[in-house]
């Protein structure tokens, strides 16, 4: 082989183990760290490696921490790492509240951290408190009319209750609660009206951010409106249910009567049948009088000119009945 052809491959040889070793050994993040006086040795960095832990990802936050004059250790972080967390957002909360000179220690933040909370998030809340807008809320005072209201809550995160406290929903519904039941206890809209900052004293005096992961510094009440009036229309629906009780029992009663009518009718039919069976049985007496030689014959022309009289009496009494309705 000539040499010129030796060194080449020997060349690319050196190259490609420099390659691989430099892929396992990050030299160039070790360096960095000796720079910025992070003390870490290669055979960390390569351990680090064996248990799949992304050398950068610690380092360079270590990095951040050591500048900051905070007082970490490669252990803590890659504890933190493992256990699935966010070492680099950690660390950032940590400087920020080191800054803000809030007591944070790492513990509490890598457990706010692994709690699925944003820690970094709340540090940045408890130096700049956040300003919640709660829905419109409809409340009814006593005489009936219903008001709307609307309140900003300024709160300020508190890191010891982050772990297990409640959020921001629970803020919304409490100050919710606390304005219906203000309102509710109010005799007329118009002091509601008159006096928005009732609302706010009541409602901050109730410790509505107890067990919340948030401290109340302010209610604001942003803006108060009238709307319907409750009272008049509960009463409009109970009067008009009313009525229509009232329609109902009286259809009842007007059925009831049609059904006596009904039945004092077949009564009538039913006494009138009687009459013409009653009326059917004289003409078979009379006959049966004359066979028997009980009534004679002169009687029974005198009963008929009687009859006949009676009949003509009443058509004549009809006809003047007649013409008198005519005339009149």
């Amino acid at each position: 082989m000539e040499p010129g052809l030796y060194l080449v491959l020997l060349a690319a040889i050196i190259i490609i183990v420099l390659s691989i070793l430099l892929s396992v050994v990050p030299v160039m993040l070790w360096i960095s760290a000796l720079a910025s006086g992070v003390r870490i040795s290669i055979i960390t960095l390569i351990a680090m490696r064996l248990r799949r832990v992304t050398p950068s990802r610690i380092v360079n936050p270590m990095i951040k921490a050591t500048k900051a004059g905070l007082d970490l250790s490669i252990n803590q972080l890659e504890s933190h790492f493992l256990a699935g967390g966010n070492v680099d957002r950690v660390v950032n909360a940590l400087i920020a509240a080191h800054r803000a000179k809030i007591h944070l220690e790492f513990e509490r933040a890598a457990a706010i951290d692994l709690a699925g909370r944003d820690v970094l998030l709340a540090v940045q809340m408890s130096v700049n408190p956040r300003v919640i807008e709660t829905p419109n809320v409809s409340a009814v005072a006593k005489n009936g009319i219903e008001v709307k209201v609307i309140a900003r809550v300024t709160v300020r995160a508190n890191i010891e209750r982050l772990v297990g406290g409640a959020g921001e929903e629970t803020i919304i519904a409490r100050v919710g609660e606390g304005i219906v039941t203000t309102v509710g206890s109010s005799d007329s809209h118009k002091d509601v009206l008159e006096n928005p900052d009732l609302i706010s004293r009541t409602v901050l005096g109730k410790g509505l951010d107890a067990g919340t992961a948030f401290e109340i510094l302010s209610i604001d009440i942003a803006d108060v409106d009238v709307g319907k009036n409750i009272g008049a229309h509960l009463q409009t629906e109970q009067a008009e249910a009313d009525k229509r009780i009232a329609q109902a029992k009286a259809e009842e009663r007007r059925a009831m009567a049609v059904a006596a009518e009904q039945e004092m009718k077949a009564k009538v039919v039913e006494m009138r049948a009687k009459v013409v069976e009653s009326e059917s049985q004289v003409p078979l007496a009379m006959a049966e009088a004359l066979r028997s030689g009980k009534l004679g014959v002169m009687d029974y022309m005198n009963l008929k000119n009687i009859e006949a009289d009676t009949q003509m009496r009443s058509t004549l009494g009809k006809v003047n009945d007649g013409k008198s309705e005519k005339d009149s």
